[in-house]
This record gives C-alpha cells, structure tokens and sequence, in this order.
C-alpha cells in the first residue's frame, strides 16, 4: 500500500466518521427499513438504499433518520420495499422504490410529513381503523 500525505489521512479519517455518523442510532427517532431479501437485491434494493442515503445526505437528514436493512418482508411482487415509521405518522410499507421514488419519500413523507398514498402496499388496521 502506498504512504497517504497527512492530508490524505484527514481526509479520509473525515470521510468514515461520516460513514460512521449514518449508522448512529442515538437520537434518531424516524427509521427507513429497506428490504434486502434476494429478491430486493434482484429488483434493485442496493440503489434505493443508496438513492436514500444521498437524499438524506443532501437535505442535511442523517442525523434525524435511521436507515437499516431487514431481510425479505414477504412481498416480492413489489419489491423493492420500503418500511417507513415516523412518530406522529403511521407506519407504512411502500412498494416498488425506486431512486426517484425513494428521493420522493425523503421529500414528501420525511418532510412534508404526508403519505404517498399510490405507493402504500401495507398500513397497520388500527390506523385505518382511527381515519374514518
């Protein structure tokens, strides 16, 4: 391996305390859960989970949300999901997350705090239930 310059080694130290403070879970209360069964993967997961990273990166989020990774939630037929729970907001599951679509989500329900109704494959019956 080739010697790093002080400023190389700043650099990079700096690079994975950022990696590092993604992964922080003290103080987050607004978790993403991405689904990372084969299936996920096959359909795409790996770019939702990065597309919401640098989303989260972008509007200055990381600190506030969590983004984890789970196995199969057993609906391949829309994969890939994506779990959303927001205190003071239902927990949903969307379906079919894309890039755009995850951008979407960090804009409109992290933010915006509303439901991208077209979107929700799963919500909890006692929400339904409270929305007559």
């Amino acid at each position: 391996m080739a010697k790093m310059t002080l400023e190389e080694l700043r650099k990079l130290r700096d690079s994975k305390k950022n990696d590092l403070r993604k992964r922080d879970t003290e103080g987050k209360n607004i978790q993403v859960i991405v689904g990372m069964g084969t299936c996920g993967i096959a359909a795409g997961a790996k770019v939702t989970l990065d597309a919401f990273l640098k989303a989260l990166d972008e509007k200055n989020l990381v600190d506030q949300v969590l983004v984890r990774q789970t196995g199969c939630m057993g609906l391949c037929h829309s994969e890939p999901t994506v779990e959303v729970l927001m205190p003071g907001m239902p927990t949903v599951i969307y379906g079919k997350v894309d890039a755009k679509t995850a951008k979407d989500i960090v804009e409109k329900h992290l933010i915006g705090r509303e439901l991208l109704d077209n979107l929700i494959l799963d919500r909890p019956a006692v929400d339904i239930i409270n929305t007559k």
